[in-house]
């Protein structure tokens, strides 16, 4: 190798390290105080209220009257309650304020014509809700076929 090459590469060499040194030192991060105590989050994470049951109060400003409907849904994103003559289950999945209800099974109680067309209503705005949010202690659910709304049983 001649000496010119090697000057070269211990040049090469030198102006590597320190330009890898230079970028160490630019992409250091200085450390950021901490926010102060009445900051309001930038982004609050919503998490439905799972292991709570909650009975029907209205679907589309309509009062339940009589044996109201519930909702129920565990952390296995199991739903269940009583939905007006029959029981129900579902898949019920939740994120952030969007849901989305799977298929319902029922039982097969025979109930009164009334009785069974405000349990198909019911059922219908569940299964087709869309959005959740909890409202003065409420939970509320909306999709294209009503808005249902709940509070906590006891």
């Amino acid at each position: 190798m001649s000496a010119w090459s090697a000057a070269r590469i211990v040049a090469l060499a030198s102006a590597l390290s320190c330009g890898l040194a230079s970028t160490a030192l630019a992409q250091k991060i200085p450390d950021r105080p901490p926010p102060p105590e009445n900051a309001v989050p930038q982004r609050i994470l919503k998490v439905f209220p799972f292991d709570t049951t909650w009975t029907a109060i209205s679907l589309n400003d309509k009062p339940f009257t009589g044996e109201r409907p519930s909702f129920f849904l565990d952390k296995q994103f199991r739903s269940r309650g009583f939905s007006g003559c029959n029981t129900y289950s579902a898949t019920t999945y939740s994120m952030q304020s969007n849901m989305a209800v799977g298929p319902i099974a029922t039982t097969k109680v025979t109930c009164d014509k009334a009785l069974n067309d405000l349990e198909r209503a019911f059922l219908t705005a569940l299964r087709t809700s869309q959005m959740w949010e909890l409202k003065e202690g409420k939970l509320v659910l909306r999709g294209p076929n009503g808005v249902l709304v709940f509070e906590r049983s006891l």
